[in-house]
């Protein structure tokens, strides 16, 4: 059980890995260089899209923390998991509220200035991209 547990850890990890990947590091910087696309469709598109990738975040780290909790793992590994987990509630707690209510103006045709959010989430992003390659390394080494 202990086995089973740690390999589906490690695929929620990688899964988890591969949807950040392809939409905060992909989708979400081409859309915006789409001819014709207009900002507050960019972010009407952009609203549901990551809400979407958050919640589905939100289930891999709930399947990831069972997974561990199940296998009894400690040390780094547990480390990583934790890493990760906070790093995710920072962004949904504290910077996405941020950005919601930015890019809730804009939808409703009011001007807004940039927001530094958007820096501060893609930061934490790549930290989080950073805390899920080695956690899924340390599940595969493991």
């Amino acid at each position: 059980m202990t086995e089973l547990a740690i390999r589906v850890a490690a695929a929620a990890t990688l899964i988890w890995l591969g949807m950040v990947l392809a939409i905060s590091f992909l989708e979400a910087p081409l859309k915006f260089r789409a001819e014709g696309l207009e900002l507050r469709v960019g972010l009407a598109i952009g609203r549901i899209v990551f809400r979407a990738l958050n919640i589905a975040e939100v289930v891999w780290a709930v399947v990831i923390a069972v997974c561990l909790a199940v296998a009894g793992e400690s040390g780094p590994v547990l480390l990583l998991a934790a890493a990760t987990a906070v790093l995710l509630t920072v962004q949904l707690l504290l910077v996405r509220p941020w950005l919601n209510r930015r890019s809730a103006r804009v939808l409703a045709g009011q001007h807004a200035p940039r927001s530094r959010a958007h820096h501060a989430y893609i930061g934490l992003e790549a930290l989080k991209l950073g805390a899920l390659v080695a956690l899924g390394a340390a599940l595969l080494a493991g």
